[in-house]
């Protein structure tokens, strides 16, 4: 499934979550949420991306927009990670690529000449309606987090 667009419903879902509990699309019902994804727990641009949205939860907060990472990492990974750099945002562990496939998180990779499959660094911002209200296809994490923030205000 290809990469959502503005307008479309966001698809249901329902995760295992770092803290042993689970997380759903239907949890942030009425509020906005930032959804990205990231390659992989633990890995030098996806630490630098958990830290900058842990960094300004506060002004999501306030914003009234909630935050959640996604990788296709254990759940016991995504703890490990969540403690080791003391983020208080939400991970969610989609070992099965369901939830990546449906929100077009999942595909073709290469690096190094080799082609493969893995979480691509997409970033969706979902309104209270549950609509996409923005896409960021291709993260550049420097500057990320405070430019969905920025989005966020506005909506």
């Amino acid at each position: 499934m290809g990469i959502l667009e503005t307008g479309d419903k966001a698809p249901a879902f329902k995760l295992p979550a770092d803290d042993g509990g689970s997380v759903s699309l239907a949890g942030f019902k009425g509020r906005t949420a930032v959804i990205y994804f990231y390659p992989k727990a633990d890995t030098p641009g996806c630490t630098k991306e958990a830290i900058a949205f842990n960094k300004l939860r506060k002004d999501f907060e306030k914003a009234d927009t909630a935050i959640l990472g996604v990788s296709a990492d254990p759940v016991k990974a995504q703890a490990k990670f969540k403690t080791k750099h003391k983020l208080a945002i939400p991970l969610a562990s989609d070992e099965t690529h369901k939830m990546l496939e449906s929100y077009g998180a999942w595909g073709e990779k290469s690096m190094y000449g080799k082609t493969y499959m893995g979480v691509n660094r997409i970033t969706y911002l979902i309104g209270a309606d549950g609509k996409i209200a923005q896409v960021w296809p291709k993260v550049k994490v420097d500057g990320h987090a405070e430019e969905v923030l920025a989005a966020a205000k506005a909506l």
